[in-house]
């Protein structure tokens, strides 16, 4: 019988992070067929399936999670030794691996990795941007150190252990109205002012957006326009032809034709979260970031403040 080896526990790490072995293929360096014979051969070492094939992926068997989570374990301890075995073993020559939702990129993520650059020049730091939920994965599957992530009021948090939650901000959501709006003038608006307004989001669906967050109301969101990327949403919006919500992480980035207004809600925020494994103990780099995502949340929010006041 075939012993379990360290490339395919990597193999298989990558793999239930990307869902696909096609996806798997470009960051480990390897062709999509290789990778499928790194899973067949880590498959005969283990004795049973480790990934259920679907037509749009593949997902892991309970004994592919149970190898995961050894995995893991393994790979981390050795890429520890190799670190100390190379001198790496201090703050200052360390690794960070982060991950972050879209928006946490725009500034907050970038602010924290700025200030560990300034302050440890020798620490490597590595960025992935992605969804929550796939943020959530690749924290599990250990393929990134830290991961900030975000959840709408109502929205199910995590609940894995092998996950460690730190709240970081509340991140408002703000509506983003033209310049000739009704409400353009406005700082405040109640949210059932708001029924009747033409929005503007990245799906038909209002659950699947942002505007999800409202699924509570007397009264639902039309969405009357659709589109993905934030500068196109914005020129609809300035073009007076609907409202759309903007993260206040987004803020800073908002063209000076669109206005700003807060909504008075409870609801109308999100919660942002640092994700880190609670199984593992933080290294001293990943626990410096940490404490800077910290100190880039309160300035942002502080800015924030001011400009809502203007």
């Amino acid at each position: 019988m075939a012993d379990l080896n360290v490339t395919g526990l990597r193999v298989l790490r990558e793999v239930a992070a990307q869902g696909s072995f096609t996806a798997a293929a470009r960051p480990l360096g390897y062709t999509q067929s290789a990778v499928s014979r790194q899973v067949a051969a880590l498959e005969r070492a283990a004795g049973t399936a480790l990934f259920e094939r679907a037509a749009r992926g593949v997902r892991l068997t309970d004994a592919g999670e149970a190898l995961l989570l050894r995995a893991g374990t393994v790979l981390d301890e050795l890429d520890a030794a190799q670190r100390e075995l190379a001198g790496m073993a201090e703050l200052s020559t360390g690794r960070v691996r982060v991950g972050a939702f879209p928006t946490a990129v725009a500034g907050l993520v970038p602010m924290a990795m700025a200030g560990l650059r300034q302050r440890q020049p020798g620490v490597e730091i590595s960025l992935r941007e992605g969804s929550t939920p796939t943020q959530v994965k690749r924290l599990v599957s250990g393929s990134v150190d830290l991961a900030v992530i975000g959840y709408l009021p109502g929205g199910e948090v995590s609940r894995d252990r092998r996950i460690s939650l730190e709240p970081l901000m509340e991140d408002p959501l703000l509506l983003a109205v033209g310049p000739e709006h009704r409400l353009a003038r406005r700082r405040t608006v109640d949210i059932d002012d708001l029924a009747g307004e033409s929005w503007i989001a990245a799906t038909p669906s209002a659950s699947d957006s942002l505007l999800g967050a409202w699924q509570w109301a007397d009264w639902r969101p039309e969405v009357d326009l659709i589109a993905k990327e934030w500068t196109a949403k914005l020129g609809l919006v300035a073009a007076g032809l609907g409202v759309t919500l903007v993260p206040g992480l987004a803020a800073a980035s908002v063209r000076p034709d669109v206005a700003l207004v807060r909504i008075r809600s409870a609801r109308a925020s999100r919660q942002i979260l640092i994700a880190t494994h609670s199984t593992r103990e933080r290294p001293a780099p990943v626990a410096m970031l940490a404490e800077l995502l910290h100190d880039a949340a309160a300035e942002l929010g502080a800015e924030l403040r001011d400009r809502l006041r203007d």
